[in-house]
């Protein structure tokens, strides 16, 4: 991996944030709709106010947010803005920032989705390779109908039968929130035990889903590399079938499951949006589509922005990772 390489690949990823945040500023003022003219007249509609205030009010807040402004400069002062990490005033949880709003959000989706993708990575990938290896007994083959049924059903419909089940049926789970309403965040003991239980279901529902998707994964990419000449040449070696399995077959078919990983776990920003809008787990998700129904753009463009930086980076580093997880691959001219 050549010094040249590195700079080429650092030059792509700032490319693609450029477009991907110009993209990014477009899109939400596609609509024709002005979101504080939207949001004051759902007042009017309610009998908050009278409609002269009103039209006052989004004069004033237009002025505030920058939304009388013609289009360019609105782009450029976003840009100024993205730079120094100030991503705006929210309009839906006014005078709270966007920037806050997130970082609240964050450690929530962040501590749910990270723990739950990574058991379901490892749980998936080795039953998938268990399944896969010829030396395992055929009690392991009833466990692949059973990885296709999980990958066919969506995370956020297991979410509900696992509600129905375990909180209403057999009420031993609390069925939504992150914690028990009311409390005070500390860090206790109990306190963590409390967001443990609630956190059990949508990860449940999350592992479940995710271990049939990297465990038929898996199994296919195990299949494809059993006929490689390097695990024939092991074999006549006289190799252990351990040495074998973990060595030569499981470490190469192993790469496009990390790579596969890298683009998940940078998609954690995002949110389990339906998961936690099922569970009403206050994450990232949850955060974005309280957003998108309240017309909120700039929240909505904040945690894009953090989706955009992280898969880039999360792709970027996977690149220049490579090379060291499988010596064979180099990066240089031709």
């Amino acid at each position: 991996m050549t010094l040249g390489y590195v700079a080429r690949r650092v030059g792509v990823f700032f490319l693609v944030v450029f477009f991907a945040v110009s993209i990014n500023f477009l899109i939400p003022r596609l609509r024709p709709t002005n979101p504080i003219a939207a949001r004051m007249y759902e007042f009017a509609a309610s009998g908050a106010g009278r409609a002269g205030d009103f039209r006052e009010l989004i004069a004033i807040y237009n002025e505030k947010f920058g939304l009388d402004k013609p289009l360019w400069q609105q782009y450029i002062t976003y840009w100024g803005d993205v730079l120094r990490f100030d991503l705006g005033t929210s309009i839906s949880f006014y005078p709270g920032l966007v920037r806050d709003e997130i970082m609240r959000a964050a450690p929530w989706t962040i501590g749910l989705l990270a723990v739950s993708t990574l058991l379901a990575f490892t749980i998936g990938s080795l039953l998938g390779a268990l399944l896969a290896w010829p030396r395992t007994g055929r009690v392991f083959s009833i466990f692949v109908p059973l990885l296709m049924t999980l990958s066919a059903i969506p995370y956020y419909l297991l979410g509900l039968v696992l509600v129905y089940l375990f909180a209403l049926v057999w009420p031993v789970l609390p069925s939504s929130s992150a914690y028990t309403s009311g409390a005070r965040l500390t860090l206790s003991w109990p306190m963590v035990v409390d967001i443990l239980r609630h956190a059990i279901l949508p990860a449940a529902s999350i592992i479940l889903a995710g271990i049939g998707f990297w465990g038929l994964g898996m199994r296919a990419m195990m299949i494809t590399t059993m006929g490689e000449d390097y695990m024939i040449m092991a074999q006549a070696k006289g190799l252990r079938g351990r040495t074998i399995f973990f060595d030569y077959a499981l470490r190469n078919a192993l790469l496009p499951q990390v790579t596969g990983l890298a683009i998940s776990l940078a998609g954690i920003m995002s949110g389990a949006i339906l998961v936690e809008i099922v569970f009403g787990y206050p994450g990232i998700g949850f955060l974005l589509y309280r957003a998108i129904s309240s017309n909120d753009y700039f929240v909505i463009q904040g945690v894009v922005f953090f989706v955009i930086l992280s898969v880039g980076l999360a792709l970027l580093i996977l690149d220049l990772v490579y090379p060291l997880l499988d010596p064979r691959i180099q990066f240089r001219r031709s």
